[in-house]
Parts: C-alpha cells; structure tokens; sequence
C-alpha cells in the first residue's frame, strides 16, 4: 500500500459498527443495519486504558503478597501466595495444575500489562514500527488474556474436590480475590484500547512524507 493510498475510513469520514462491521457515514449516530450506537474512535482511549492499567497494577500487589489460597492439613492451617501454591501443588504431585497456574498468574498477567502499555506508549509517541504487528499484538493480547481467569477457576476446583477424608483441605484465600479484581480490570483496559489509533499514526506519518 503506498502513501496516497494509506488512508483509513476515519479520514473519509466513515465509522465501522463495532456489533456488525457496517462501514456507515460518521455521520450517523447509530448503524443503519443494527441500531447498535456508531463513533469514529473511543473517546479518551489512551486516558482510560492507562487509568486501568495502573489500577491492574495497584491490584497485583496484594495478589501476589497475600494467601491465594490455604490449606489446612490435620488442624493445621498453612497460607499459600501463588508462587507459594505452586510450590505447594508440586509437592502433592499435581504438576500439571502448577504450570497452569504459574503461567496464568504470572506470566499472562505480566505479558498482558507489558503489551498493553507498549502500545500505549507507542500511539502516544506516534511510534513508526509496523502497525499490522502492533495490530496482531494487540488482538493476541486480547484474545489470551480472557483464559487469565482459569488459575481462579482451579482454585475454586480444588476448594470443592481436595477433601483427602478430612486430611486436606484448601481454602480461597484473599489474594484470589485481587487476582480477580486483576484479570477483570485488564480485560476492560484491553477493550477499552481503540487499536485504531494505530493506524491513525501511520496515516498521520505518511501524509507527513507527502507534505515534506
């Protein structure tokens, strides 16, 4: 695509149905098709998404420092943070669970903020890297940070199976609660990210190129 040609339907003055993909005129406040509401861009992207990744940030704290979850085991009571359970689960044997909860405790929550203010900053920075990678980085993100919420899902698992005769039993512990609070907090920020914004900055650039 050349630089007369790189042009995006904003600059036409055309919105794109997020419900059905209708390219209508900005015009419209609503898609002829649907009824769904239209805008060229999400108002204040880059300000919301920020404000909630650092609240996911805020939230991952605790997440991390307090108990995810305890285990009583003969009357004794023993609190586990999440790099703490995983220990904990290998320990048992319970390999498989513990790499499930080790990547999506730590590694996609750590992934999913770090992708997400990089891009950030490069639509701030009117970044001249390739907008189609940012785009795929954008919807990957998106797309694996939704699975974040399956390490809360096996700690609700096993505070319902992990009843060895009344030997073992495990507990939520308040940490889950944050992590939660985390994966929600993050899914929002993603959707509320325009990765059109993106390609904005490319136009930007080229009509720039034309002008000089």
């Amino acid at each position: 695509m050349t630089a007369e040609t790189a042009e995006t339907a904003a600059s036409r003055n055309l919105a794109t149905c997020h419900i059905c993909c209708k390219l209508a005129s900005a015009e419209l406040h609503h898609c002829p098709r649907c009824g769904s509401a239209m805008h060229l861009r999400k108002s204040d992207s880059i300000q919301r998404t920020l404000a909630l990744l650092f609240t996911a940030c805020l939230l991952y704290i605790p997440a991390n420092l307090y108990p995810i979850m305890i285990t009583e085991q003969l009357g004794k009571a023993e609190g586990s943070t999440i790099l703490g359970g995983v220990v904990l689960l290998i320990h048992h044997g319970s390999i498989p669970i513990a790499l499930v909860i080790f990547l999506f405790s730590v590694m996609v929550p750590i992934g999913k903020l770090m992708s997400m203010f990089y891009l950030v900053w490069t639509v701030e920075r009117h970044s001249k890297l390739s907008p189609r990678q940012r785009t795929v980085m954008y919807q990957v993100t998106e797309f694996v940070g939704k699975w974040s919420m399956v390490d809360v899902f096996v700690v609700a698992i096993l505070v319902a199976l992990v009843h060895l005769g009344g030997l073992l039993e495990i507990k939520p512990g308040i940490a889950a609660l944050s992590f939660a609070g985390v994966v929600i907090v993050t899914m929002i920020a993603a959707e509320s990210f325009d990765a059109r914004l993106i390609w904005d900055n490319m136009e930007e650039e080229n009509s720039d190129d034309t002008t000089s």
